[in-house]
């Protein structure tokens, strides 16, 4: 197999139509320009940082190095998924519910992906192990976000209806039904499109590059039917157990809405 060789020059060409989004930007006054320029700088450098990283971690195979990259990933994740809500949680809750929801979702799914379809040998080999949780998490980290902006800001458009069924006897479980089931759709909607356009109006990015890389493109689409599998898997697991687990913070032993554990996105 053969595969094109990239050089610098190659990416700094690339680079150049960056340039015009931010000359656009410039033009039409968007604004823009100046983000789009540091968002693509910080783009090259952690990505030229991850691949230093993950060829030290492949060349030392170790579980211990390797489970310590997965949990960075883990908590990074949660951290964007939290930046991403309107509302939040007060205090630690805010960034513990997503990060457990994605950790929960990511490893449940990467080791039954690698243990069983992939089985890789040994099963952590983190040539196989990180770029499959990357992916997993990646599209968990947007339903988990999703979701829990849509839960929390229905139960706070939506008060009025909820404290009215349980003034009613209803219990909040049933109070919050209709807002729990939005909060998942909403998660669930960015993978089901994926799955939907994926080889009609879109090449993925995997099967894209194995092709690139000179693999045939059946085989390629077998690993990346795979992956969008483990990928619908781990976000919709994610994302139900952290709607549920939001959901419960919303109320207390006493059955009542709990709109007072939550915060405003802080201003800029």
């Amino acid at each position: 197999m053969s595969y094109a060789v990239l050089s610098y020059w190659d990416i700094a060409l690339a680079a150049c139509l960056l340039f015009v989004n931010a000359g656009l930007s410039l033009a039409f006054r968007l604004g823009l320009g100046k983000r789009l320029l540091i968002a693509g700088t910080r783009m090259m450098v952690q990505l030229t940082m991850v691949g230093l990283v993950l060829k030290a971690l492949f060349a030392l195979s170790s579980p211990l190095y390797t489970g310590l990259a997965a949990l960075v990933m883990v908590l990074f994740a949660g951290r964007e998924a939290m930046a991403r809500q309107d509302r939040r949680f007060a205090g630690y809750w805010s960034y513990g519910i997503g990060t457990g929801s994605m950790m929960t979702a990511g490893l449940i799914v990467t080791v039954f992906g690698l243990s069983t379809q992939i089985q890789a040998d040994p099963w952590y080999d983190p040539r196989y192990a990180l770029p499959i949780l990357g992916m997993i998490l990646g599209n968990t980290m947007n339903g988990v976000s999703l979701g829990l902006d849509r839960l929390l800001t229905g139960a706070v458009q939506q008060r009025s209806a909820i404290e009215a069924q349980l003034m009613l006897g209803r219990d909040m479980k049933h109070a919050m039904r209709g807002v729990m089931r939005d909060a998942i759709r909403a998660g669930l909607i960015p993978i089901t499109n994926s799955m939907a356009a994926a080889g009609l109006v879109s090449l993925p990015g995997m099967m894209t590059g194995q092709i690139l890389a000179g693999v045939e493109p059946v085989e390629a689409v077998k690993y990346q039917i795979l992956i969008i599998f483990l990928i619908a898997g781990g976000t919709g697991l994610g994302t139900f157990v952290a709607v549920l687990a939001a959901s419960r913070r919303l109320t207390d032993e006493r059955q009542r809405l709990r709109l007072d554990r939550l915060t405003a996105k802080e201003a800029g």
